[in-house]
C-alpha cells in the first residue's frame, strides 16, 4: 500500500500539494509515497463525489486527504468546518474511517500565496514594492490577508504579463516558507500530515 492518495479541486491545487508533499522537512514528517488526483468537476465535484471516487482505493493507500476551495464550491452558505465534516461522512462511509480528512480552503488557495515571504515578488514577476501595494489596495483595514486571493492573483500577474500556470504554484509553493503561514486551512494540513506520517523517533545514544 502506498501512504497517501490526495484528491484536490484543480491542476494548480494538484501541483502546490504535489511540491509541499515532498518539503518533508518543512512539515516535519518522514519521507511518504502519495499519489495526487485533480478532479475535472473542480470543488463542486470534489465536494459532491469524494467519497464515491476514493471509495475504490481504500485497500491501496493508507490515509485519503481531500482538499477543495470554499469559493465557488456551490454551497458557500456554509463554514468551512461545515463542509469539511459534510465530505468526511462520505470518506466514512465509503471505508475510509479513522484514516482519512478533509482540509477546505477559505476562500481558496491563493490565500496561501500571500505572505511576506521574500520569495513571492520574485516568483510572481513584480518587483517587492509594487506588488505590497497592490496587496495592500485589496486587503480590508486591520486584516492581514485579501478578501479575493483569487482576483488579486490574478490582477498581480495579468500586470507582470505572467501566465497562471500550475507550474508557477509548484515553484511558490517549493520556495515559499511554511513556518510563518497561520491560515487556519494550512495549519489543518500540517497537523494531519504530521499525525499520519510522524519522524522517527532518533535511536538513544549508548
Amino acid at each position: 500500500m502506498k501512504d497517501l492518495v490526495v484528491l484536490v479541486a484543480d491542476k494548480q491545487m494538484e501541483a502546490t500539494l504535489r511540491q509541499l508533499l515532498q518539503r518533508h522537512d518543512a512539515f516535519g514528517i518522514r519521507p511518504i509515497e502519495a499519489d495526487v488526483f485533480n478532479h475535472p468537476g473542480h470543488d463542486p465535484g470534489v465536494l459532491l463525489e469524494a467519497g464515491r471516487l476514493l471509495s475504490v482505493l481504500t485497500d491501496q493507500y493508507r490515509h485519503a486527504l481531500v482538499l477543495f476551495d470554499r469559493e465557488g464550491c456551490g454551497q458557500e452558505d456554509k463554514t468551512a468546518e461545515e463542509l469539511e465534516q459534510q465530505v468526511q461522512q462520505q470518506l466514512d462511509a465509503g471505508g475510509w474511517r479513522n484514516r482519512s480528512a478533509v482540509v477546505v480552503l477559505d476562500p481558496e488557495l491563493e490565500i496561501w500565496v500571500w505572505s511576506d515571504s521574500p520569495h513571492v515578488p520574485g516568483v510572481l514577476g513584480l518587483p517587492p514594492r509594487k506588488l505590497k501595494q497592490l496587496v495592500a489596495d485589496q486587503t480590508a483595514p486591520g486584516c492581514t490577508k485579501p478578501d479575493k486571493p483569487k482576483e488579486l492573483m490574478v490582477r498581480v500577474l495579468r500586470q507582470a504579463r505572467v501566465a497562471r500556470s500550475a507550474a508557477l504554484y509548484a515553484e511558490l509553493a517549493r520556495k515559499v516558507g511554511t513556518a510563518r503561514c497561520t491560515d487556519r486551512a494550512f495549519l489543518r494540513l500540517k497537523r494531519i500530515l504530521g499525525d499520519w506520517f510522524p519522524r522517527a523517533a532518533a535511536a538513544p545514544l549508548a
